[in-house]
C-alpha cells in the first residue's frame, strides 16, 4: 500500500511528551529512566492524545484496520509506539501537538516504522515504509491542514529501547537548570529547541482556537505575564483535558516553526 521513493536519510521519527507528567504519581522522566524503555499508552494509561487504549476503544480498532487485526490478542507491551515522521526538520519535533519534549529517534528504527497519513484517528488510506515513503510526504506537504494536525503518524514496531534506539531527549529550555533536566541527562543525550512561549496578551487573541475558556485558564495558570511548558506543568490538580486545549494553544502560537 505504500508507494514512491525511500525515506531521506536526515529524516527521523519524534516520540512526544510531556516531561513533567505524573504517571501513577512518578514523574515520567524518572519512570523511563527504570524501565530503560518507551511505553505505549495501552501499557501507562496515559495519553496527551485521546485516552481510548483499551480492548475494543478507539485506539485499539484504529490499530485493528491498520493492522488487520495482527495486535488484537497481543500484549499491552507488543503494541505499536506512536510518533511522528519529522521530514520538514522541524527543532521542536513533528508534532509538537503531543508534547513540548521529543525522543528522537535513531535511524535504523525506521526499518521497522510504518507510517500514514493523517492520523490514524481519521481513518487514513494512504501509507509508507522506509523503503516507500516519498509519495506520503508529498501528499501531507500538499495538504492545508493546521500545523499542529500536518504530521506523517509513525507507528513503530516492537521494544523502544532508550539505550539503543534514541539520538537524543530534546527538551524546551524552560526547564533549564530543573530537576527535569538533571533526570533527563540520566537518560543520554539532551538537546534542546528553540522553546514555547506565549505572552498572556498574544494567546488572549485567540478564544476561537479551543474556546475562549481555555484562553481564560492559560492567562490564569500565566508567570509574569507569560505562558510556557514548565509553568503548564506545575498546574497539578486541573484537569488533564483542559490543560491539553491550553497546551495547544501555546504549541500552536508559542513557536515560531509552527506559524
Amino acid at each position: 500500500m505504500a508507494a514512491g521513493g525511500p525515506a531521506e536519510p536526515s529524516w527521523r521519527v519524534t516520540v512526544h511528551f510531556h516531561p513533567d507528567r505524573l504517571v501513577d504519581g512518578v514523574p515520567i522522566l524518572e519512570r523511563m529512566m527504570r524501565d530503560g524503555r518507551y511505553r505505549s499508552q495501552f501499557e501507562t494509561g496515559v495519553s496527551n492524545g485521546g485516552l481510548t487504549a483499551r480492548p475494543g476503544g478507539d485506539r485499539w480498532r484504529w490499530e485493528s484496520r491498520l493492522f488487520a487485526g495482527a495486535y488484537d490478542e497481543a500484549a499491552p507491551a507488543h503494541r505499536p509506539k506512536y510518533g511522528s515522521l519529522n521530514f520538514r526538520g522541524r527543532k521542536a519535533g513533528g508534532s509538537p501537538r503531543f508534547g513540548s519534549a521529543h525522543l528522537r529517534l535513531a535511524r535504523h528504527t525506521m526499518s521497522r516504522t510504518t507510517f500514514s497519513y493523517p492520523d490514524s484517528v481519521f481513518e487514513p488510506t494512504s501509507f509508507g515504509v522506509e523503503a516507500h515513503l516519498s509519495e506520503l510526504v508529498a501528499i501531507a506537504e500538499a495538504d492545508d491542514r493546521d500545523s499542529l494536525d500536518d504530521y506523517v503518524e509513525a507507528q513503530v514496531h516492537g521494544e523502544l529501547d532508550l539505550a539503543r534506539d534514541v539520538e537524543a531527549l530534546v527538551l524546551d529550555p524552560s526547564y533549564r537548570g530543573t530537576e527535569i533536566e538533571a533526570a533527563a541527562r540520566k537518560l543520554g543525550p539532551v538537546e534542546w529547541h528553540e522553546g514555547f512561549q506565549l505572552t498572556v496578551e498574544e494567546l488572549l487573541r485567540h478564544p476561537d482556537y479551543r474556546g475562549p475558556e481555555y484562553t481564560a485558564l492559560g492567562a490564569e495558570l500565566a508567570e509574569d505575564g507569560r505562558l510556557d511548558p514548565r509553568t503548564l506543568g506545575k498546574a497539578a490538580g486541573h484537569d488533564e483535558q483542559e490543560l491539553k486545549r491550553v497546551w495547544h494553544l501555546l504549541a500552536r502560537f508559542g513557536n515560531r516553526e509552527l506559524g
